[in-house]
C-alpha cells in the first residue's frame, strides 16, 4: 500500500501541472507529475549509486551495468525489445552514469505511455542480462570509452580526479574500457558477468531509488499503475554511499599543475575544497561567490583581465559536489599574452576574493541576486517531459520533498556567515591550480595512466600566491554596480487576434517583418531575430573570416554592458552566418527594446580598436585550428554539407587567409559589407504589433534613413539564395580524407542518401521509413555487429532538399567495411519493410502523427521551428498540419515503392554519397582507396560541386519578388 506526503511542493507561478509525492510499501519514493495538456509522457528513475561504489579494480562496473540494463526482461526476453517499442512510439530513451547516482528515463506518446512504463519497470524488477550481450556490451562501453580518449574534457576531468586520495572514490576512473572489464577480472579469475549481476543484487534496492512519472492523467490513475508496477522492485534495506571527507589530502593541495592538452589555447583553472552548498543551499554561499567571481562587468576580475587582453572567458562556480565534499572552480580562458601573465592572473584572482573579504557581505548584492533567481524561476519555460523528470529525479536524492523542485535554485536566506565561510575557505592555502598550454609539450614528466595526459606538479605554498599578489597590476577592481536590467514589468499584453502562424506585418525595400504574438505560453518573453542579409559578406573567404571578426568585435564590445541584461535573463547573441550575420536577444520583453537599441548603435558606429582586434584575430585563429581535433564524425558532417551546399567555403582556406589580416582590412570592409543590406526580422512573444513595427522601424532609420546612411537597399539581383547539389541518379559518390589530427585512432563514415525537394507527401514517406529504421538500425549495427558507440539513423534537410544519413564512428572498423554493413543491413531490412501488416503500419503512423500533432514546449522551440521556415525559404508554417493529411492518405504500398525508389541497394534512381574519415588504424585503406581510379570518387570537392547540378533555391528573401 503507497503512502500519500501532505508535504506542500514549492512550485512555479505559472505551473498548472499537480504533482503528488506517495512512498510505496518497499519503500520507493515516487513524485506523479498530472499534466492534462502534455503531449508526451515520461519517466525516470534515479538509482542512489554510481561509480563511487565500482568494486576495486572493476572500473566502470556501475557504467557497464547502465548499458546493460535496458537489454532485455524476464517479461519481455526480445533483445532491445525495449528501445524498439519506445522508438515506434514517437519517443526516446537514454541513461547515464554520475559519482552517485544512476538515472533511467524514457519519453514516449501518451497512447503508448502504460507498456513502455511496464517494460521500463521490469528493468527493475527481473533483468536478463545474457553473456552474448555481456561480451557486447563490454566492447560498446571500450568503443565510448575510445571516443573520450583525445577529448580535454574528459582528460581534465580525469586528471583532477588522479591528483587526489588513491583510496577516496573520487580517484576512480569512471567509465571503463576493454581492460578493466574483460582481461584483469579474467586474469584474476573473476567472470565478468557475475560481478555484474552481483553488483546490481547488492545496489540495486528500492528504498536507495526514486521515481518519477510524468503523464497527462488523474493523478489517481498515474499512482494506481506505479503500485501495481513497481512494488515488486526489491527492497533491501541497502544504505545510501557517502564517500568519507575530502578527496584531497595536503600533497594534492597548493600545487601547481603544467599539462598538455589536445586542442590549442591556454586555460587555467584553479580549485579549493569547499563545504558543498547543499548543505546551506538556500542562503546560496557558492552561487553568491560565483556571481562576484565570474561577473564580466566593468570592476570585474574578467573586465580587468579582458582590459590588460589576458583572458577570453571566464566562469566561476561549484564544481563536482556530493554530499561531503565540494569544489569551487574558476577557470579561465588565456590568450598567448595571457599565458606569459599566468603569475599575474592568478594574483588578481586572490586580490579580488581579497576585495570580497575587506568589503563584506553585501545583502543589497544577495537581495538582487535573489530577486532574479526568483523571477527565473517562477518564469520558467516548460521544458520536454523527459528533462524535467530527470531533473527532478536527481533532485529527489539530496533534497527534502518540498524543494524537489526548486533544489538550489532559489537562494533566500541572507547568511553573511555562512557566505564568509565558504569566502574564507578560497584561501592561498587551500588551493589546486591547473595549468593547460601546448607550450608545455616537452616540459612534463609524468603521465596520468587511463587517458595518457602529460603533465608535471610542483607546490606553491601561501607565501608564493602572497608574491604574484604584491607583484600584480594595480587595477581598479570593483564589486558590480546595481543591475537596471532586471525586469519590473512582466504583465502580459493583450493579444487581440489569435494568430497561429507568423503574419508578414510589413515589408520594404530594405525589410521584411514576420511577426507572432505569443498565444499560448504566456510568459513576459519575447525572441526577436534581425538577419543582416549582405552579398559582400559571402563573396571570399577572406570575407567570411572577417564578418566572423566583426560580429565577434561585437560582442566583445558589448560584454560589459550586457553582461547585466544575461544575469537578469536576457540573452543575445551576435553571429555570421552564410550569406551576413544574425542578431538574436531573447528573453524577458521589458527591457528588451533598451538592449536592441544599443546593438543597432554599436554596429551604426562600429570602428576597430586595434589592441581588441589582435586579441579576437588570435581566439579565432585558435578556432579554426581546433577544427582538426573534432570527432571523425562531426569531420564527416563538415565534409558532407561542405559537398552539397554550394557557394560555401572550407574552413582551411579561411585559416590560410587569418595571418596576414590587419585591423585596416576589418575597417575597411565592414562598411563595404554593410552597404547593401536587406533585414530580415522575426518578432515573437509577449510584443504587441505596434512594438515591433517600432522596432523595426528604430533599426532602419538608424542603419538607413539618416543623414549619411550606413546601408542601401539590395539591388533586385542581390538577393540571397540557398543552392543544393542535385546528386546524379544510380551514382553512389564517395569523398576519402584521412582524420585531420593524425592521433586519432577513430575512423568514420557518413552515408548521405539523398531524397529530393521538400514536399510533402515524399517528406512523410521519408519520415516515416525513418521512424521505422531508426532503432533497427542501432540493435544491428551498434548493439549485434558493434560497429560503433556513435551508430545513428538521421534525417537531413539542406534548406529544403531533403534525405537520410547513417552516421557510424569506429575503431574497429574501416569506414569502407562500415559501408558494406550498412548495405548488408539495408538488404536484410528489405525483408522487414516488405512484411510490414496494415496494423503494423497504421502503428507506425499514427506514431509519426501524434509526434507532429506535438506542440511546441515554449516560445525559442516555437521561434526555432518558424525561423527554419523563413530562412531555408520554404514559409510553409503550416507544414505540420499538411503533412499529417498526408500521413492519413498514405498507403502501405506507397512507402515500399518508396524504399525501392530511393533506398533500396542497387536502386537506378538511388543517390548516395558517402564520406568516409580513415583514423590512424585504417590509413593503408585510405591510401588504397585512393591510389586506384574510380568514376564515383570525390577527389577535389569543388571541381565536384562546379561539375553537378544544383537544385532551385527556395529563398529569394520572403517579402521580394523572386526573379
Amino acid at each position: 500500500m503507497a503512502v500519500k506526503d501532505d508535504v506542500e511542493i514549492v512550485k512555479a507561478r505559472i505551473d498548472k501541472r499537480d504533482y503528488r509525492r506517495v512512498v510505496l510499501s518497499n519503500s520507493l519514493q515516487v513524485l506523479l507529475i498530472s499534466d492534462p495538456v502534455t503531449d508526451k509522457c515520461a519517466a525516470s528513475m534515479n538509482v542512489g549509486v554510481g561509480y563511487f561504489s565500482d568494486p576495486a579494480g572493476l572500473e566502470g562496473l556501475a557504467h557497464f551495468l547502465e548499458h546493460m540494463l535496458f537489454y532485455a526482461s524476464e517479461k519481455y526476453p526480445v533483445e532491445d525489445s525495449y528501445s524498439k517499442y519506445i522508438s515506434e512510439h514517437g519517443g526516446s530513451t537514454n541513461a547515464f552514469t554520475a559519482s552517485e547516482h544512476t538515472n533511467y528515463f524514457f519519453e514516449v506518446n501518451t497512447d503508448g505511455f502504460e507498456e513502455a512504463l511496464d517494460r521500463f519497470a521490469q528493468f527493475f524488477t527481473k533483468p536478463l542480462m545474457s553473456p552474448d550481450a555481456t561480451m557486447r556490451e563490454i566492447k560498446a562501453v571500450d568503443s565510448e570509452n575510445k571516443k573520450n580518449l583525445l577529448s580535454d574534457g574528459w582528460r581534465m576531468n580525469q586528471l583532477q580526479k588522479h591528483l587526489s586520495d588513491e583510496d577516496h572514490p573520487y580517484h576512480k576512473f569512471s567509465t571503463g574500457n576493454w581492460d578493466t572489464l574483460e582481461v584483469k577480472p579474467k586474469a584474476k579469475g573473476l567472470d565478468p558477468r557475475k560481478e555484474l549481476l552481483k553488483f546490481y543484487d547488492e545496489n540495486y534496492s528500492a528504498n536507495l531509488m526514486h521515481l518519477v512519472i510524468y503523464t497527462n492523467e488523474s493523478l489517481d490513475k498515474i499512482q494506481n499503475l506505479v503500485e501495481e508496477k513497481f512494488q515488486d522492485i526489491r527492497n533491501t534495506d541497502k544504505s545510501c554511499f557517502h564517500p568519507c571527507g575530502q578527496p584531497c589530502k595536503s600533497e594534492h593541495l597548493q600545487i601547481l599543475v603544467r599539462t598538455v592538452p589536445i586542442k590549442q589555447g591556454h586555460k587555467l583553472r584553479i580549485a579549493w575544497p569547499i563545504t558543498p552548498e547543499i548543505h546551506h543551499y538556500t542562503e546560496g554561499p557558492s552561487r553568491y561567490l560565483g556571481h562576484l567571481i565570474g561577473h564580466e562587468g566593468e570592476g570585474s576580475l574578467y573586465y580587468i583581465l579582458k582590459k590588460l587582453g589576458w583572458a577570453t572567458g571566464l566562469s566561476a562556480g561549484e564544481s563536482d559536489w556530493s554530499l561531503d565534499f565540494g569544489f569551487f572552480s574558476v577557470v579561465i580562458d588565456l590568450t598567448d599574452s595571457g599565458h606569459e601573465h599566468a603569475e599575474d592572473i592568478i594574483g588578481l584572482l586572490f586580490k579580488y576574493i581579497e576585495l570580497l573579504q575587506h568589503s563584506g557581505v553585501c545583502e543589497w548584492i544577495f537581495q538582487e541576486l535573489s530577486a532574479v533567481c526568483e523571477t527565473k524561476f517562477h518564469y520558467q519555460d516548460k521544458i520536454p517531459p523527459s528533462d524535467y523528470v530527470v531533473n527532478i529525479a536527481s533532485n529527489m536524492q539530496f533534497y527534502p520533498v518540498k524543494d524537489w523542485l526548486t533544489g538550489s535554485s532559489l537562494p533566500f536566506k541572507f547568511s553573511p556567515n555562512v557566505i564568509h565561510m565558504v569566502l574564507d575557505q578560497l584561501s592561498p592555502d587551500n588551493f589546486r591550480i591547473f595549468w593547460e598550454s601546448k607550450n608545455f609539450e616537452g616540459h612534463t614528466d609524468k603521465v596520468e595512466p587511463w587517458y595518457g595526459t602529460a603533465y608535471s606538479l610542483e607546490k606553491i605554498t601561501g607565501s608564493v600566491i602572497q608574491g604574484w599578489m604584491a607583484s600584480a597590476p594595480n587595477e581598479n577592481m570593483h564589486l558590480p554596480a546595481p543591475n537596471n536590467f532586471i525586469p519590473t514589468d512582466l504583465s502580459l499584453k493583450i493579444v487581440q487576434e489569435k494568430v497561429k502562424f507568423p503574419v508578414l506585418l510589413s515589408r520594404s525595400t530594405y525589410s521584411a517583418l514576420w511577426y507572432k504574438p505569443d498565444t499560448l505560453f504566456s510568459t513576459p518573453k519575447a525572441n526577436v531575430k534581425i538577419d543582416f542579409n549582405c552579398p559582400y559578406a559571402g563573396s571570399s573567404p577572406e570575407a567570411e573570416v572577417l564578418v566572423h571578426i566583426f560580429t565577434q568585435l561585437l560582442m566583445d564590445y558589448l560584454n560589459d554592458y550586457a553582461y547585466y541584461a544575461q544575469i537578469a535573463g536576457l540573452y543575445y547573441s551576435i553571429t555570421h552566418t552564410d550569406g551576413g550575420f544574425q542578431v538574436t536577444l531573447f528573453g524577458y520583453n521589458h527591457k528588451l527594446r533598451i538592449l536592441l537599441e544599443t546593438i543597432v548603435e554599436k554596429i551604426a558606429t562600429f570602428e576597430v580598436k586595434s589592441d581588441r582586434f589582435s586579441v579576437i584575430k588570435e581566439m579565432v585563429t585558435k578556432e579554426y585550428q581546433n577544427m582538426k581535433y573534432q570527432q571523425p564524425y562531426q569531420q564527416a558532417m563538415y565534409y558532407c554539407s561542405l559537398i552539397l551546399q554550394d557557394h560555401t567555403w572550407p574552413w582551411i582556406e579561411q585559416l590560410d587567409v587569418l595571418p596576414a589580416l590587419q585591423v585596416e582590412d576589418v575597417a575597411k570592409f565592414v562598411p563595404l559589407m554593410l552597404s547593401r543590406t536587406f533585414l530580415e526580422f522575426y518578432i515573437a512573444g509577449n510584443i504587441e504589433s505596434h512594438e515591433a513595427e517600432s522596432m523595426v522601424k528604430h533599426v532602419e532609420n538608424v542603419l538607413f534613413n539618416c543623414s549619411k546612411p550606413l546601408c542601401k537597399p539590395l539591388f533586385s539581383s542581390q538577393h540571397l539564395a540557398n543552392r543544393v547539389v542535385k546528386l546524379q541518379s544510380g551514382m553512389n559518390y564517395f569523398y576519402p580524407s584521412e582524420c585531420l589530427n593524425p592521433e586519432n585512432e577513430n575512423s568514420a563514415l557518413l552515408h548521405y542518401i539523398q531524397v529530393g525537394r521538400d514536399d510533402f507527401k515524399l517528406n512523410v514517406k521519408l519520415q516515416l521509413f525513418a521512424l521505422v529504421a531508426k532503432q533497427p538500425t542501432f540493435h544491428q549495427l551498434r548493439s549485434v555487429e558493434q560497429l560503433g558507440y556513435i551508430t545513428v539513423l538521421l534525417q537531413r534537410n539542406d534548406c529544403g532538399i531533403r534525405g537520410l544519413q547513417f552516421i557510424i564512428q569506429s575503431t574497429e572498423k574501416s569506414p569502407g567495411n562500415i559501408e558494406q554493413r550498412i548495405e548488408a543491413f539495408l538488404k536484410m531490412f528489405e525483408t522487414k519493410i516488405y512484411e510490414m501488416t496494415i496494423d503494423e503500419f497504421k502503428s507506425n503512423v499514427n506514431a509519426l502523427i501524434d509526434v507532429k500533432l506535438e506542440k511546441h514546449k515554449n516560445l525559442r522551440e516555437e521561434s526555432s521551428f518558424f525561423w527554419r521556415e523563413i530562412n531555408d525559404g520554404t514559409l510553409r508554417f503550416d507544414r505540420r498540419d499538411h503533412e499529417v493529411e498526408a500521413l492519413r492518405q498514405l498507403t502501405r504500398q506507397e512507402l515500399i515503392d518508396f524504399f525501392n525508389e530511393y533506398v533500396k541497394v542497387g536502386a537506378d534512381r538511388k543517390k548516395t554519397l558517402s564520406v568516409r574519415i580513415h583514423g590512424n588504424r585504417h590509413s593503408s585503406e585510405y591510401k588504397a582507396e585512393v591510389s586506384e581510379p574510380h568514376l564515383a570518387r570525390i577527389d577535389n570537392i569543388f571541381t565536384f560541386r562546379r561539375s553537378q547540378s544544383l537544385y532551385g533555391s527556395f529563398k529569394g528573401l520572403s517579402g521580394q519578388m523572386k526573379l
